[in-house]
């Protein structure tokens, strides 16, 4: 099937513009395309008409014509595809909150809150202020896809509003081509792509090239008007000889020709660093048939008549695409040793394909495949609602949709043999949440084919995979460089803002804790109605909002703990509360830990809110003090640290007393530095050194040494305390072709 790709410089001549014009703008234009709709629904697509006409009256579009025609246009688009009478209103209607100045409330009054709903969802919002272009842009994005998530009708009615706006795009200043063609490229045929689209997408394609590289389009569409006349006796002998041997089959088929669209042709030749003569499938067939059984026996008449090219089947109908796409694909060597490339499908199937979601409308109430075409996209329209629910940044959320957009998927199994659709270079992280948020927040381990994998894995058509999943697990940062989905990466960042969040919040009430206790008082004023005067003064003398905002700044660094204390022992003083003078010299104990002295005691349960500082990397054991970092929250360093050091020289306030636990709860990481003597296995004994003393190896630099009789190997390596990493340095020092073993220390 050839795609139209008629724009408004390709417009016919006619004898009276004006009149051409003024039927173009009329309902007369649309009438013929509404049978489908019952009377009452066509007067009140009239009435929207009338309406639309009335208040864009005396507006044009770049072409001349009055305006109204192109919204006739759209809706034109959208009774294709035979949507409702509230959809063709919104078609209508889509321009004039944001061009006219009608309001949503006057849409609501006059056509019902569904119509001005789908109207509101496709209003740019221009009206507010942005400080970039993409600002502006990515903010628009966000709110039609959230509208589209919501009622599906959104995003047709502006895939067709960009349909016509692209044929019409020569009438546009040539300084606007490069901006709207690149972003129909990237966005518009992508989305409609997703919903299966497909007549959409490709004709959108074609004209985005057409005005993106208007020279190499004109060499194209010549170089393919040439090969068509040259290949137009071969394609209808491949045609009469498959009617004549279906006809023999006793199987009723429709077979149509269908071309490669220019710009899968230009994007195959600019890929593969082909010539357009290289390019070999650039003819091919559909072959309509009544049932699924059909396809396969289709398959098998077409494989005796030809010969299949090996590797160039796909059997799309016992998987589907994402978008919902069924048929089976094969490639076969024609006549004159051509290749020619067939697809066999059903007719539902076949209006799936071009159709897509909007197959929803075309399809019969009684039809059993009606429900399929209901859930057409309704995963991917869904997963934007929960990334938005993530999200509350525009941009970071239309970079996490635009992840969603490849068109390319891979297929993999549960280990109960359900089918899921992951975008190629999806790992068995992204597979985990696919499943379940929670199934992606406790992974530890997988299996892909019956064996153990890392979550990193990148998932190939046909896997396995089955997810380990612990209680006790939290996504890993490290995630973020490597999973490729949307739904996956705003799941582990919104996960990670909210621990770091509330472990920040937690630090900083112990923190103030400590600092009220150093002053005087006993306990932090309980966070209820009775204390909300004192709480509201010390908001305003902090500049936060809410408690939990200043105990958060508080353990981020953001506030001095010591500050906001005296500021609140002085309101307490106020309201007559009087300072222990016991409480300030003696060793205190809280009822969850020990506070001795005022140090903050870690045991290493502390994640996002205590960082370990990587300079000298301090373990159990050893002397340690703690810096708070501004924003960063509370980093500790050995107190021997040189970047310590020079960090409590220049912001000595910042600093506050921390000790180890008697009980660490964890293994922490240390740098070595093993200079060995140069050999055959010395890093096999080396390791075997380690491992014999019970150090994990978690990360290994050899460097460049090689040739030299000596060479220094870097490990960092987990141990339980300073007492066993003495222990781990003794079996090294022991071990043959260990010159010196020490552990690192931090660069000053």
């Amino acid at each position: 099937m050839k795609v139209s790709t008629r724009t408004a410089h390709a417009k016919p001549q006619l004898p009276h513009p004006a009149a051409a014009n003024a039927a173009a703008a009329s309902f007369a234009a649309l009438t013929a395309k509404l049978d489908y709709l019952d009377p009452v629904d066509i007067e009140q697509v009239r009435q929207a008409y009338r309406f639309a006409d009335e208040v864009h009256l005396g507006q044009l579009r770049n072409s001349g014509e009055p305006y109204i025609t192109h919204p006739i246009s759209v809706t034109q688009q959208c009774a294709e595809w035979k949507l409702d009478a509230q959809a063709l209103m919104a078609a209508l209607l889509h321009d004039v909150i944001e061009d006219c100045g009608i309001s949503k409330a006057e849409v609501i009054e006059r056509f019902g809150a569904p119509v001005a709903e789908l109207v509101d969802g496709l209003t740019k919002l221009d009206k507010l202020q942005f400080n970039t272009r993409e600002e502006s842009q990515a903010e628009s994005f966000r709110k039609m896809l959230l509208a589209m998530a919501r009622d599906v009708r959104v995003i047709l009615i502006k895939l067709a509003d960009r349909t016509h706006n692209m044929r019409t795009l020569g009438d546009m200043p040539p300084e606007k081509w490069a901006r709207i063609s690149s972003e129909t490229l990237d966005i518009y045929a992508p989305i409609a792509h997703r919903l299966g689209l497909n007549q959409t997408y490709r004709e959108l394609q074609d004209l985005a090239l057409r005005h993106l590289r208007p020279w190499r389009y004109a060499i194209l569409t010549k170089a393919l008007t040439k090969a068509r006349s040259r290949r137009r006796d071969l394609m209808q002998k491949v045609q009469t000889e498959l009617e004549n041997v279906f006809l023999n089959n006793g199987i009723p088929v429709h077979i149509y020709g269908r071309e490669k669209t220019l710009y899968s042709i230009y994007r195959k030749m600019d890929e593969k660093h082909l010539s357009f003569a290289e390019v070999t499938d650039i003819y091919g067939f559909r072959i309509i048939v009544p049932t699924v059984i059909d396809c396969y026996t289709a398959l098998g008449i077409l494989h005796q008549l030809y010969k299949p090219v090996p590797g160039k089947f796909k059997d799309h109908i016992a998987i589907a695409k994402v978008n919902g796409y069924q048929s089976l694909h094969t490639t076969v060597v024609g006549p004159s040793g051509v290749n020619v490339e067939f697809q066999m499908r059903t007719e539902p199937m076949h209006m799936v394909a071009e159709s897509g979601v909007a197959a929803h409308w075309l399809y019969k109430a009684n039809d059993a495949a009606s429900d399929h075409a209901d859930r057409l996209g309704n995963k991917w329209l869904q997963s934007l609602l929960d990334i938005q629910h993530e999200t509350h940044d525009a941009a970071e959320f239309w970079d996490h949709v635009k992840v969603d957009l490849f068109p390319d998927a891979v297929y993999v199994f549960t280990p109960k043999s359900q089918i899921m659709a992951m975008p190629r270079g999806a790992t068995v992280v992204d597979f985990a949440y696919a499943i379940h948020s929670d199934v992606g927040d406790r992974a530890i381990a997988a299996k892909v084919n019956g064996e153990q994998m890392p979550l990193r894995t990148e998932l190939k058509n046909g896997d396995v995979v089955e997810v380990v999943t612990s209680p006790v697990a939290s996504p890993n940062p490290a995630w973020l460089g490597f999973v490729r989905t949307g739904r996956a990466r705003s799941k582990i960042r919104h996960y990670l803002k909210t621990m770091a969040q509330s472990e920040s919040q937690q630090l900083g009430e112990k923190l103030l804790m400590q600092a009220i206790r150093s002053e005087g008082i006993e306990r932090l004023p309980d966070d209820d109605e009775n204390n909300q005067p004192l709480w509201d003064k010390l908001l305003h003398f902090s500049g936060n909002r809410t408690r939990a905002e200043l105990l958060t700044d508080i353990g981020l660094g953001k506030r001095i703990a010591t500050m906001i204390a005296k500021r609140l022992v002085a309101l307490l003083t106020e309201t007559g509360a009087k300072p222990d003078a016991l409480l300030l010299t003696r060793e205190r104990y809280s009822a969850h830990e020990t506070v001795s002295q005022g140090a903050l005691v870690l045991d290493g349960s502390e994640n996002a809110s205590i960082q370990l500082a990587q300079c000298c990397r301090p373990i159990p054991g050893e002397a340690i003090v703690g810096y708070l970092g501004r924003g960063e929250g509370l980093v500790v360093h050995t107190a021997e640290c040189a970047v310590g050091k020079r960090l409590q020289y220049k912001d000595s306030e910042r600093f506050i007393t921390v000790e180890w636990s008697d009980e660490p709860t964890r293994l922490f990481e240390t740098g070595l530095v093993i200079t060995v003597a140069n050999g055959k296995g010395v890093l096999a004994r080396v390791a075997a050194a380690l491992a014999s003393a019970e150090a994990d190896i978690t990360h290994v630099d050899m460097g460049e040494e090689q040739g030299q009789e000596a060479a220094d190997l870097r490990f960092v390596v987990a141990v339980r305390d300073i007492a066993h990493l003495d222990a781990v340095l003794r079996s090294l020092r022991r071990t043959g072709s260990v010159l010196r073993a020490q552990r690192a220390q931090p660069s000053r």
